[in-house]
Formats: C-alpha cells, sequence, structure tokens
C-alpha cells in the first residue's frame, strides 16, 4: 500500500500539544493530546510515520513553556537529522492570531513587529493555538532554534 505524502506541523508549547498532517498543503488530518510533550511526542511520530511519508517538518519555536519548547526541539531536531526530513520553525504568534502569549505569573510574551518581550496584564488573558489551513512554507525559516523569549532574571 502506498503512504501519502504529508507535510506535519507541531504545537508543543504547552497543553494540549496539536499536530496537523498536510497534504498538498491543505490541512487533511490532526492530533490533540493534554499529555505531556515528553511521553507523547515520540509515540504519535512513530504512528503517523507508520502511516504516511513524512516530508517536512513545521514547529512553533516559541515563546512558550520553557520545557515543552526544549523538549519539541530536541526531539523534532534529531528526528530531523536522523531520517534527513527538513525542519523548519515560526514563532507561536503565528498560530494564535498574534495575542499575547501567557510566561510566568502575570506576565505575557507579546510581539511588536520582530521584536518579543513581555508585558504584565493583570487580568488573564486567553491564547488559543490553531493549526492553519493551508501550510504556507514561506511563513516558516530554516533558523529552527528555539525562541524561549525571556533572557535571564537579574
Amino acid at each position: 500500500m502506498h503512504k501519502k505524502d504529508v507535510d506535519l506541523i507541531f504545537l508543543a508549547l504547552n497543553s494540549p500539544i496539536m499536530i496537523g498532517i498536510y497534504e498538498q498543503n491543505k490541512l487533511i488530518d490532526s492530533i490533540v493530546s493534554e499529555e505531556k510533550s515528553s511521553e507523547i511526542l515520540p509515540f504519535i511520530y512513530e504512528n503517523l510515520e507508520k502511516k504516511y511519508n513524512i516530508n517536512k517538518i513545521f514547529y512553533a519555536n516559541g515563546p512558550g513553556s520553557f520545557m515543552a519548547i526544549k523538549v519539541a526541539y530536541i526531539f523534532l531536531k534529531s528526528i530531523s537529522i536522523l531520517k534527513n526530513i527538513p525542519l523548519f520553525a515560526t514563532d507561536a504568534f503565528y498560530f494564535n492570531k498574534n495575542r499575547p502569549i501567557k510566561a510566568v505569573g502575570k506576565l505575557y510574551f507579546v510581539k511588536t513587529s520582530e521584536l518579543i518581550e513581555t508585558q504584565k496584564f493583570d487580568e488573564p488573558l486567553l491564547s488559543e493555538f490553531a493549526l492553519p489551513e493551508f501550510l504556507k512554507y514561506n511563513d516558516f525559516d530554516s533558523d529552527t532554534v528555539p525562541k524561549y523569549g525571556i533572557g535571564a532574571v537579574g
């Protein structure tokens, strides 16, 4: 049986984790998991690899949960190297219509132009992420290093 050629998007910034499966740039299926990325990503990837021929991998490289971003990057970069699959990234704001993203306490990451910084909000803000219906390659970059979004606190 011939496997479909697909591209994958991983949103593993926080819970839930979302994975989009794209055939000819159109979202054909998605996976949502409340489990920790460190525990579930290998199993999800293994199942996808059995079902599909994976051509390219895309992911949100932050900001978000420091540990979740680190786990996603290490896992996806390793897959990219071991399986010779190109890896691309863009920031998390791409997936939430440029809304503030929870950092810590009352701090949120905000993006103005290309600058990502933290800003305090007294009221909790909701920032839902969504997979795009269509995958646009030009919206992603080959610079896949995580954007943790917060420097050392002194």
